[in-house]
């Protein structure tokens, strides 16, 4: 079974000092001392002049940008956080979601920080919440952009969630959608 976010992020702090030589304190200070203030820029520092994986650069400036505080210590909280002052939107999510369960069975649906993951062995769509619609990644690989299945512009999954589909109310859950969740699952999850 796969590690929640949770327990991967416990695992990282927990794992720190004997990895890299200091703890996450000594860490967050690291960071507050080089200055830098853009999120991309200080996990661009650590993965070159310090030698992190993307994951565990990812993980840290998480906690530094979180005011030094684990992101993932309230997992429970996540989703409930992703539809602040968007609430009018939770129950099109909530189709869509019961949508691709049953079209791509198996597949796990996971809260994260900024976005809300779906997944079987790996992540094949992502859902960032948006003032006024959900938009929905999809890992399509080199499949041709259109109006409809636009370049991803969604925060927080990996690059490879590479295509995205604006959805604004339950007329957007079609067929066509859940065709390109099977493309997206087939092509990840052989």
């Amino acid at each position: 079974m796969a590690k929640t976010s949770q327990e991967i992020e416990q695992e990282f702090i927990a794992n720190l000092k004997s990895t890299t030589g200091k703890d996450l304190k000594g860490w967050l200070d690291v960071i507050k001392k080089k200055g830098i203030e853009k999120r991309n820029d200080i996990i661009a520092w650590l993965k070159k002049d310090q030698e992190f994986g993307h994951m565990n650069a990812s993980l840290l400036v998480g906690i530094y940008v979180n005011d030094g505080k684990p992101v993932y210590a309230d997992a429970g909280d996540l989703l409930t956080a992703q539809f602040a002052k968007k609430e009018n939107l939770k129950p099109l999510f909530d189709e869509l979601s019961k949508a691709i369960q049953k079209t791509v069975s198996g597949t796990q649906v996971t809260a994260k920080k900024t976005y809300v993951s779906f997944h079987k062995q790996k992540e094949f769509a992502a859902i960032n919440v948006k003032a006024d619609e959900l938009r929905l990644g999809m890992d399509l690989g080199d499949m041709a952009f259109s109006d409809y299945l636009q370049k991803s512009k969604l925060t927080g999954p990996m690059p490879r969630i590479s295509h995205m589909v604006s959805i604004k109310d339950k007329g957007d859950i079609s067929a066509k959608l859940l065709d390109l969740l099977k493309k997206a699952d087939q092509r990840v999850n052989k």
